[in-house]
């Protein structure tokens, strides 16, 4: 699984003009699933989400965590994020996973991070969305659970 995490003031998701997810300060998620990701990114990716210290401590230092901060999270699915632009004009999302494991992941990293305590808002799966946020620092970070960025 792939993350690109913003830490923001606010952040929300539309689709067709309606509003389906909504945050204050806490981290906007993009995240993509790619074809051979299980549980265990799953499991990878919540701990590094829950656990990740992007917000500032009393002294100004990056210190705390979204939980520390009693923040919230919008996850936005995005399989773009398996594109693969080496080639040509037109990526290839051949590593993108199916919609259906997609989904299924999705849904479970929104669940476990919900176990953590977390106010976790999402947008519809395989729809048109329009996301909007208000970046703080910005700080924007990518994750891999295969650790593929550091």
């Amino acid at each position: 699984m792939r993350a690109i995490v913003h830490r923001v003031l606010q952040a929300s998701v539309s689709v067709e003009g309606k509003v389906t997810g909504a945050i204050e300060k806490g981290l906007l998620v993009l995240v993509g699933v790619e074809s051979n990701d299980g549980e265990e990114d799953v499991a990878f990716l919540c701990r590094k989400l829950t656990s990740l210290r992007v917000f500032d401590d009393s002294t100004g230092r990056m210190d705390r965590s979204v939980v520390d901060v009693k923040g919230q999270l919008l996850l936005i699915s995005q399989f773009t994020l398996f594109g693969d632009c080496r080639k040509g004009t037109r990526p290839s999302y051949s590593r993108a996973a199916p919609p259906e494991l997609a989904e299924y992941l999705y849904e479970r990293l929104a669940a476990r991070i919900r176990l953590e305590g977390i106010l976790v808002r999402t947008g519809q799966f395989r729809a048109h969305m329009e996301v909007s946020s208000i970046n703080e620092g910005p700080v924007t970070l990518i994750i891999d659970s295969r650790k593929k960025f550091y």
